[in-house]
């Protein structure tokens, strides 16, 4: 159980690590448009697929999410996510509030409506 408990602050604290390497000035373009993507998602208040959704709804927590935020940080620059580790540790440290995003829960509103969408016009056809 320590091991979860430990791999749990592990992806907690590279998340946040993400989000200060999203504005930190060395990180390169396209690693920036993952790391807001894994943040605005991990952050988000509404999951891609409900929790209330049988094994499925808990893939995304369990393996998505560290999944995503385990690339991103494959692709940071060693420097920057040095400097932004060492943010994230004393941020955690100090017990900020807790981050959140609304633009991440738009981000997942915006694909649930899109999927419907999508789902809609095909059940129209059939």
């Amino acid at each position: 159980m320590q091991g979860i408990q430990q791999w749990a602050r592990h992806v907690k604290r590279d998340a946040v690590t993400l989000w200060f390497a999203y504005r930190h000035p060395k990180t390169p373009w396209h690693v920036k448009a993952l790391a807001a993507f894994v943040v605005a998602y991990a952050l988000s208040s509404i999951d891609l697929i409900p929790d209330f959704v049988p094994v499925l709804g808990y893939l995304d927590d369990a393996l998505l999410l560290p999944g995503l935020i385990w690339l991103t940080i494959r692709l940071l620059p060693r420097e920057v996510l040095a400097d932004c580790r060492v943010t994230a540790d004393e941020w955690m440290s100090r017990g900020e509030s807790k981050l959140r995003s609304l633009w991440g829960a738009a981000l997942i509103l915006v694909i649930w409506v899109g999927a419907g969408a999508v789902l809609w016009r095909w059940l129209r056809q059939g």
